[in-house]
């Protein structure tokens, strides 16, 4: 039999009720969960940084370098997830050639130019600059030092009035970036929940949920990057940094965690045409990823443990147990709170009266390790960074750097 023909039967078996034939197969795979995933670990990262530089929140000074080469790392691969998806990557720059405003799709590009461009590049060259003029006189590696003189942009001045100028353009590109963050990952959102023909997505609340869910996957993304590369340092870690990292991913989780409830609750109130087939779903295909890894895992025992964190007076061992399991319980939670937006909203057909399949595969364009490849690439891009650029100076900044490595007074 035609292996064609022998997988479409294989997908009739699993039907229950009727589909259309356009539907046997889901459109958006594991790339499109990837790509919200990765693009919330960028506003998540730039929101965390921006509570020092903005809101002056003093205690997670340590963090604040590490946050935008984080949110910088995976901001370099954020569209790999969908030109991998729609194929001739080549062909991406066109939406800037010829712009099409009523596309949120093609409207993503000019953010995410803006973005990276006008935000997150000119930020890191600000906080770095009197590192970088530093090293293009003293690294010892001509093509080294050559590389950090290209970065000073000719811009050598480190009299304390050119430092109070970085300074201040520093801290308004940051406010300026803040709503840019919100808006990159928000659009995300507004993309699922504008898509009305699918009542799984079309609720005003999708740019909400994403956007503090993409908060709390930032935050503890940058929370174990902290703790890991402390470790890997032999460096005892900002205890009062950390503390203070974890309410705040405490805080996000249980913003996003309540706010997919009561998106939950409304549905099953309202209890429409569409409702019958959410429940079949919840309780067949996606009961495993939804209810015990999402909720339970990814939701309910981060919370629990960052809970008890937070009430008890623990040893700094016990609490650094407490964040490591929470950080990586949540990460994961998020990742499939977007497979079951994603993934799962694709699993009813239009009419409302059977399932479709969808088979992971591990080879391919889209499979599996081609999603993997996309992580790995942004932390390879993340170790280049922190080599380059590390986030833990201006403490052995190299002589030549401008007194104090231009710390912010």
């Amino acid at each position: 039999m035609n292996p064609e023909i022998s997988h479409l039967y294989d997908a009739l078996d699993k039907v229950m009720g009727y589909i259309y034939p356009n539907e046997l197969e889901l459109q958006w795979s594991i790339l499109i969960v990837m790509y919200p995933y990765v693009t919330g670990l960028v506003a998540g990262a730039f929101i965390l940084a921006s509570l020092e530089r903005v809101f002056n929140v003093e205690s997670v000074r340590p963090t604040y370098r590490l946050s935008l080469l984080a949110a910088l790392s995976f901001l370099l691969v954020a569209p790999l997830p969908l030109n991998m998806h729609l194929g001739h990557p080549e062909r991406g720059f066109e939406i800037f050639l010829t712009p099409n405003t009523t596309s949120a799709m093609a409207m993503f590009g000019f953010v995410y130019a803006w973005y990276l461009m006008a935000v997150l590049l000119v930020e890191v060259w600000l906080e770095y600059r009197p590192q970088i003029v530093g090293w293009s006189r003293t690294e010892p590696r001509p093509l080294v030092r050559g590389f950090y003189k290209i970065l000073t942009l000719g811009v050598t001045d480190l009299t304390p009035g050119a430092l109070h100028l970085d300074d201040v353009v520093g801290k308004t590109i940051t406010v300026i970036g803040l709503p840019s963050a919100v808006l990159l990952h928000g659009y995300v959102g507004f993309i699922f929940g504008s898509v009305k023909a699918n009542p799984w997505w079309s609720t005003p609340l999708m740019p909400v949920i994403f956007l503090f869910s993409a908060m709390a996957s930032g935050i503890a993304a940058v929370m174990l990057l902290y703790m890991f590369l402390s470790w890997t340092r032999g460096v005892r870690i900002d205890m009062r940094c950390l503390d203070t990292v974890a309410k705040f991913l405490l805080t996000a989780i249980i913003v996003a965690f309540t706010l997919e409830t009561l998106e939950t609750i409304q549905k099953a109130y309202e209890a429409e045409e569409h409702f019958d087939i959410l429940a079949l779903l919840v309780e067949g295909e996606l009961h495993f990823s939804m209810v015990f890894v999402q909720i339970f895992l990814g939701s309910v025992t981060p919370v629990v443990l960052l809970g008890l964190a937070q009430i008890f007076e623990l040893p700094e061992a016990s609490r650094k147990s407490l964040y490591a399991v929470s950080g990586v319980l949540s990460l994961i939670g998020i990742f499939a709170m977007r497979w079951n937006v994603v993934i799962g909203g694709q699993f009813f057909s239009k009419s409302l009266r059977g399932f479709t399949t969808y088979k992971l595969h591990l080879i391919g364009r889209e499979g599996l390790l081609a999603a993997l490849g996309v992580l790995v690439l942004a932390f390879l891009i993340l170790a280049a960074l922190l080599r380059l650029l590390p986030p833990w100076e201006p403490e052995h900044a190299p002589a030549g750097a401008g007194g104090g490595g231009g710390a912010r007074t």
